[in-house]
Order: structure tokens, then C-alpha cells, then sequence
């Protein structure tokens, strides 16, 4: 259960507080400097920012892989299934799609771990590449293959680091594609980093804009949820303002 109100009159729960986070590692190096942050269930939220601001660390904050020097870290009502999809695929080179699919399902010992792996592989367009292995994918069959290993386990948060930044852009936008097909139809929360506007003003329906680093929140913009997004939404006027809006406030971050 939720632990704030929530429902139809006072929204969507609460899915993670991050409250005055700061992160300095053991070089000195400050990466992050106070970060008050809450994200709803259901939201599709891009942290935005130029390399090095600590988006990236701020990620692995949340799904606890590094802690925190200072502040809080919380989901007030219990922490989620995470799904976790790195800026590298990741995949292990001796093992086929689907035994990279099946991974996080294996080490949580779930059942029919072959049947939801390769449902989440056809739901990423790879339907008959189970068997294929990393070496015989391109870039995007295999950043494709990652996605599938991380939406398997059927996750409630999906924490994506620049997942499309190495790609081409006609790749590149036919997964922003299918990654809203598939929040819409799993409902999922997604905390998405990239370092590019219009991929953040297309994807999300809040845009966390950071400053160099130490990195800060310096703008947070709400844009309409992306429900019926596609290709043409690229060429509308509404997306241009979007794009320029969230573009000037990282401008003024930069700063």
C-alpha cells in the first residue's frame, strides 16, 4: 500500500523520495550536492544534463548500487521491482539471447524462466533470435536484448543510463518508440538518463534538468504525458516548444 494519499483526487502515489542527496567518492570528487526529488508512480521522468553532472550516479543511488554521502534515499511504499538497463548492453558474449533474457530470472530462481524470457524478447522485436548470440546482433538487437533481460523480471521501475546514446538515429528513435509501448502497456515508472533534448522532451512526461557537476537540480519541467506519442509527434508545434523550453532551461543550467 501507498504510504501518503494518493487516487483519483490526490494523484498518483509517491513511487521514490530521493531528500537532500549528496555523493562524494573516496577521490574527492563530488558528484552530486543536495538532490530533493520525488517521482509517482507511473511516471516517465529523463535526467538531463551534460556528462559528468552525476546523472548516471544518481541512478545507481536509486537502485542502491552506490549509497550516498549524505541524505535519503526512500520508497514510501516499499521498495519496487527495479529493472536496470546500462549505457553498454552488457550481454555475456558465450550465452544466447535468451540466456542473457533470462538472467535476472535465474538469480531470483523464478519460474518458467524460458517462457517470460522469451516473451520479453518478442516484445522487443526479437522473436526467432533466441538463439542468436551477441556477436551475430547488431547495436540495436542488442541494446534490444538488454531491454528484454530488464523488463523480464517485470519490474515496477525501470532505471534506464543513456541506453541509445551509441546508436544511430533512425535505431534510436524506433526504440523510444517501442520503450513507450512498453511503459504504457506495463505501467511502469521510468527514470531515464540522457544527455540529449529532444530525446528527453519526446520520452518523459518530467524533464530533471542538472547542473555541470556537482551536480544539482536546477529545473524540473512537467510535459504532457506521453500517451499517444510517435513519429509524427516529432513535427508538431507542440514538440518544438516542448524542446525549446526544456533546451533554454539547460542553457541557464550550464550557466
Amino acid at each position: 500500500m501507498c504510504a501518503i494519499p494518493c487516487g483519483a483526487h490526490a494523484g498518483p502515489c509517491i513511487l521514490l523520495t530521493l531528500s537532500g542527496v549528496s555523493k562524494t567518492f573516496d577521490s574527492g570528487t563530488q558528484a552530486l550536492a543536495h538532490i530533493d526529488l520525488n517521482v509517482r508512480d507511473g511516471e516517465f521522468v529523463s535526467l538531463l544534463g551534460p556528462s559528468g553532472c552525476g546523472k548516471s550516479t544518481a541512478l545507481r543511488l536509486i537502485a542502491q548500487l552506490l549509497t550516498p554521502s549524505a541524505g535519503e534515499i526512500s520508497f514510501p511504499g516499499g521498495k519496487p521491482q527495479i529493472g536496470f538497463v546500462f549505457q553498454e548492453p552488457t550481454l555475456m558474449p558465450w550465452a544466447n539471447a535468451l540466456e542473457n533474457a533470462r538472467l535476472p530470472l535465474d538469480l531470483e530462481h523464478k519460474p518458467q524462466a524460458d517462457d517470460r524470457a522469451a516473451r520479453a524478447l518478442a516484445r522487443v522485436g526479437l522473436a526467432g533470435f533466441e538463439k542468436a548470440y551477441p556477436r551475430e546482433l547488431s547495436g540495436g538487437m542488442k541494446m534490444r536484448v538488454s531491454i528484454a533481460r530488464a523488463i523480464a523480471a517485470e519490474p515496477k521501475l525501470l532505471l534506464m543510463d543513456e541506453p541509445f546514446a551509441a546508436l544511430d538515429e533512425l535505431t534510436r528513435q524506433s526504440l523510444n518508440d517501442d520503450l513507450l509501448k512498453l511503459w504504457r502497456e506495463d505501467g511502469l515508472t521510468v527514470i531515464f538518463v540522457t544527455h540529449s533534448v529532444f530525446e528527453s522532451t519526446y520520452l518523459s512526461s518530467r524533464v530533471v534538468v542538472m547542473t555541470p557537476r556537482p551536480g544539482r537540480i536546477a529545473a524540473d519541467i512537467a510535459l504532457p504525458p506521453p500517451l499517444n506519442r510517435d513519429a509524427n509527434y516529432r513535427l508538431t508545434p507542440e514538440f518544438s516548444a516542448s524542446a525549446a523550453k526544456v533546451s533554454a532551461a539547460l542553457r541557464e543550467a550550464m550557466a
